[in-house]
C-alpha cells in the first residue's frame, strides 16, 4: 500500500489570493475524506497577517475534529512556533508537522531565522509535543533547489534530515519547493539518503513546476519509497518562492500508481469530485492532466 498525505486544504490553499469561507474549506475536507484518504492536512496555526488563507484556522479543525474526527483518518496541522503548538493542543490535534529548510536563505525570508535557529524554536515545540503524546511530521523546503541559493547539495539534505530525527519525528517529507528536481538528481539523493536512514521514515513532496513530479515520484518508487505528498487537483504554490506553481496532483498520483498495481485505498471518482468542487470556489482550472480527462470524458 503506498501512503499518499492529501496537502490541499494548507498547502494547496495557503498561497490562494481568493479567501474562502469556512464551510467550503470544511466541505472540502469532508469530501475528502470520503474519497478513501487516510492522511489529510486541515490547516496551520500562524498568524493571519502572514498567511490570510489560515486566519480560520481554529474554527476550521473545530468542526474537522466533532464532525469528522470518527473516522480512522489522520488530520495533521503544521504549527509554526509554541505558539502555534498551544493552540493545536487546546484543540486536540493529535499529529502537528513542523517546518525548515535547507537554505538559510529561504527560511529567513520565510520566517526571519536560519536553518540553525528553525531548529533551535523546534525543539521547544518538539519536546512539548512528545511529552503530550502527539506525532510529529517534519518538513525538508528547498531539499533540491532553492529560489535564492539555487541548486542544493546532498549534504545539506541529509543535515537537516537528521537534525529532524533527532527532534523525535515519525517522518519526514523532503520537499522540492520550487519544482527543479530531475529524476537523475531524485535517485542520487535518496541513495545517500537511504546510506543513513530507513526509507520507510521518508516522504517525498514534489511539485510540479516543471513537468518533472510524475517522472521523480517513478524515480522515488523504484528506489523505494512508498510515501508521497500531493494536492487534490494540482493545488498550491509556496508565498515564498516566486514562480513556484502546484504540488503534484493527486489524481495524477493516483493514475500512476494505479497503472503500476499499486493500492491507495482511493476512490478516483470521490477525490475528482472534491478537487472539482473546490476548484470552482476558487475559480481555478485544475493543473491535474488526468483530472481534466476524466471530467471531460468520465473514464479513468
Amino acid at each position: 500500500m503506498i501512503k499518499i498525505v492529501e496537502v490541499g486544504p494548507r498547502d494547496g490553499l495557503q498561497n490562494e489570493k481568493t479567501i474562502l469561507t469556512t464551510e467550503d474549506k470544511f466541505k472540502f475536507i469532508s469530501l475528502l475524506s470520503n474519497s478513501g484518504l487516510k492522511n489529510i492536512e486541515v490547516t496551520s496555526f500562524v498568524k493571519a497577517t502572514a498567511i490570510p488563507q489560515m486566519a480560520d484556522a481554529i474554527e476550521l479543525y473545530n468542526m474537522v475534529q466533532t464532525q469528522l474526527n470518527h473516522q480512522k483518518i489522520n488530520f495533521p496541522c503544521l504549527v509554526p512556533n509554541i505558539q502555534g503548538y498551544e493552540v493545536a493542543k487546546k484543540l486536540g490535534v493529535k499529529e502537528i508537522a513542523l517546518f525548515s529548510a535547507t537554505s538559510d536563505s529561504f527560511t529567513k525570508k520565510n520566517v526571519n531565522a536560519s536553518v540553525e535557529e528553525t531548529f533551535s524554536r523546534m525543539q521547544e515545540v518538539a519536546q512539548e509535543a512528545l511529552k503530550d503524546g502527539m506525532r510529529i511530521r517534519g518538513y525538508v523546503s528547498t531539499a533540491f533547489g532553492c529560489p535564492y541559493e539555487g541548486t542544493m547539495d546532498v549534504s545539506k539534505l541529509l543535515h537537516v534530515t537528521d537534525r529532524f530525527f533527532k527532534l523525535g519525528i515519525y517522518e519526514v517529507s523532503v520537499g522540492d519547493t520550487i519544482g527543479v528536481a530531475t529524476p537523475a538528481q531524485v535517485r542520487s539523493f535518496i541513495k545517500q539518503l537511504k546510506s543513513s536512514f530507513d526509507l520507510n521514515k521518508l516522504a517525498m513532496h514534489f511539485h510540479d513546476t516543471r513537468g518533472m513530479a510524475l517522472a521523480n515520484i517513478l524515480v522515488s518508487l523504484e528506489e523505494g519509497i512508498s510515501t508521497f505528498d500531493s494536492s487534490a487537483g494540482g493545488l498550491g504554490g509556496c508565498p515564498y518562492a516566486k514562480g513556484a506553481t502546484g504540488n503534484v496532483a493527486t489524481e495524477d498520483v493516483w493514475y500512476l500508481l494505479q497503472s503500476m498495481g499499486c493500492e491507495t485505498g482511493i476512490d478516483i471518482a470521490k477525490l475528482a469530485e472534491a478537487s472539482q468542487f473546490i476548484l470552482e470556489k476558487i475559480n481555478r482550472p485544475t493543473e491535474s492532466k488526468f483530472l481534466r480527462a476524466y471530467l471531460n470524458t468520465g473514464k479513468v
